[in-house]
């Protein structure tokens, strides 16, 4: 892909806090570049409380960084622009309306952008299908499981059709087995258009197993990237299998050297805090 636009650019990313005291505030993210090309699937990974949700928001237009610039297919996100709307993103928490049914939940986003609801609604019945929830449109979020829910939350998110998916640790309240379903339902629906994916995990064994890149984030204040290691994992994967092969143990290996040290700076700074 030489010589195309990433979809995705944070180049030389400050983001400062100022302090409710008027003291020296607090620099979350310090001097940070990265990139997310075309179809490429990206996790970032890095002790808690690093910064990397705030990356995320950075990269959503949700947040203004202090110094630096975003990048859309080589167009600038300014503030005027408002939010990434080339952009789907999926939270940590549920951004289900627990008032609306599944189906009025996934078509949601279409009718807020002025898609009738006899075209909607069609639409977000086949996405409620592909996610594996055919015949619980009629269901309520508290009536549903939290698989389910994030089932939900994907098809509402990948019914408009964002060119770049961010993700923000969306699976990390699940049980071990349920994640691992949701893991490989990301990667199938991912893998039929291939969007750009910006993934935020703590986990390094789930950024492995779905990425095509990981980005180790150092500890914070003033974090920064301090590794980027390709993942050169066959396609397409199962998540529980492939985290037995050869590959991907050398591979934790080699990330979990450059991140333990971070990890264990944040743990003494929390413990000291």
């Amino acid at each position: 892909m030489s010589g195309t636009a990433p979809a995705l650019a944070l180049e030389d990313i400050t983001c400062r806090f100022a302090a409710r005291d008027g003291g020296e505030g607090y620099t979350a993210v310090a001097n940070t570049t990265l990139t997310v090309a075309a179809g490429e699937f990206v996790s970032v990974v890095g002790p808690t409380g690093c910064g990397k949700s705030t990356l995320l928001n950075i990269a959503a237009g949700l947040l203004a960084p202090s110094h630096g610039r975003v990048s859309v297919f080589g167009t600038p996100l300014t503030a005027a622009d408002g939010v990434n709307r080339r952009a789907g993103y999926m939270f940590q928490a549920d951004a289900l309306m627990p008032w609306r049914t599944g189906i009025d939940n996934v078509v949601a986003g279409l009718e807020f952008r002025g898609v009738p609801r006899a075209e909607a609604v069609p639409r977000g019945q086949e996405w409620l299908r592909r996610v594996g929830l055919a015949g619980f449109g009629d269901r309520y979020p508290h009536q549903m499981s939290g698989g389910m829910r994030k089932r939900l939350a994907l098809a509402q998110t990948l019914i408009l059709s964002p060119d770049i998916l961010l993700m923000d640790e969306p699976f990390s309240a699940l049980d071990v087995q349920t994640r691992q379903l949701m893991e490989n339902e990301l990667l199938a629906l991912w893998s039929e258009d291939r969007k750009s994916v910006l993934f935020i995990t703590h986990d390094l064994e789930e950024a492995i197993a779905l990425s095509d890149r990981v980005i180790v984030l150092s500890a914070g204040p003033g974090t920064r990237p301090i590794g980027d290691f390709k993942v050169e994992l066959p396609r397409p994967r199962d998540v529980s299998e492939i985290r037995m092969t050869p590959g991907f143990l050398a591979l934790h290996r080699e990330i979990w050297a450059a991140m333990k040290e971070e990890v264990l700076k944040a743990y003494e700074r929390q413990k000291a805090a």
